[in-house]
């Protein structure tokens, strides 16, 4: 099933998309795709989407999943963007957070911060926490996975590495996070280690890879986080970016006011972006 959220910023309500693309009201059986809804979806599995009331016209879509407690991010996870950094493959997986403040919709703008030069994109597959998880092992840890979504993980590098401090400063600026179209139940997605990605800026196909180039597995990293903190529902794993980011262009290649960015993941949905100034 695909699951979303939709309306004005912080008033979504939840839906699902029908298989004739229409979005369908869920509002009437729960109040949000958040909490422990994420620990049950398969109750919905036998709902019939047509009984469901239409949403007419064409309504904002929010990000998929609602009060996520941590947004936890994946760095330098393709060996391949790794090295256009610049940067070795890491002996473990390589963490930082980005502030749940950043989650915003699909296609909400990318905020450009003020005094940035140096923005840049990262297509990313989103991990959706559905139950609790501590200590897992890595042969039970997709048990623990509500849904997967496509991620933006907005960088801005000069405030990321050339900055005193960690990486979350660079990571977190407003609408540095989109999330969304929807939230995709595994059984849909089928195996979370063979889906193909993409981003365009401007029409310019920028990044072209798959998640099959992933260093650490989607199992691998729950039950390597799990280890080190309680994976709660609603928290989201950003897994990593595979090449073609804007830092390995040569001369690197940043957003500025008025690109357009678009991406998307295979069975995900897409995403499309205006980049525009904070002023």
């Amino acid at each position: 099933m695909k699951f979303l959220r939709y309306g004005p910023r912080g008033s979504e309500k939840p839906g699902i998309l029908d298989d004739a693309g229409n979005i369908r009201d869920l509002s009437g059986i729960t109040s949000d795709i958040a909490g422990d809804v994420l620990s049950d979806l398969g109750r919905f599995a036998n709902l019939d989407s047509h009984s469901l009331p239409i949403v007419e016209g064409d309504p904002r879509i929010g990000a998929c999943v609602a009060r996520t407690g941590k947004f936890m991010c994946i760095g330098l996870n393709y060996a391949d963007h790794a090295a256009e950094s610049g940067l070795d493959v890491p002996s473990e997986p390589v963490l930082f957070m980005k502030a749940t403040s950043a989650i915003c919709g699909p296609n909400d703008p990318i905020v450009i911060p003020r005094g940035s030069e140096k923005t840049d994109w990262e297509v990313e597959l989103g991990v959706v926490i559905g139950k609790s998880a501590k200590y897992v092992t890595e042969e039970d840890a997709l048990d623990h996975v509500a849904g997967y979504c496509v991620i933006n993980d907005v960088s801005e590098r000069a405030y990321q590495t050339e900055r005193e401090g960690q990486w979350t400063k660079g990571k977190s600026c407003d609408n540095f996070g989109q999330t969304g179209p929807w939230l995709v139940t595994p059984d849909e997605v089928g195996d979370p280690q063979n889906l193909s990605m993409w981003l365009e800026v401007n029409g310019e196909r920028v990044q072209n890879g798959s998640t099959t180039t992933m260093v650490y597995g989607v199992a691998h990293l729950i039950a390597y986080l799990s280890n080190f903190m309680t994976l709660e529902p609603g928290d989201i794993i950003s897994t990593g970016t595979p090449p073609g980011v804007g830092l390995g262009f040569k001369p690197p290649r940043y957003l500025k006011a008025g690109d357009e960015v678009e991406l998307g993941i295979q069975g995900l949905g897409q995403q499309k972006q205006l980049c525009v100034s904070d002023e």
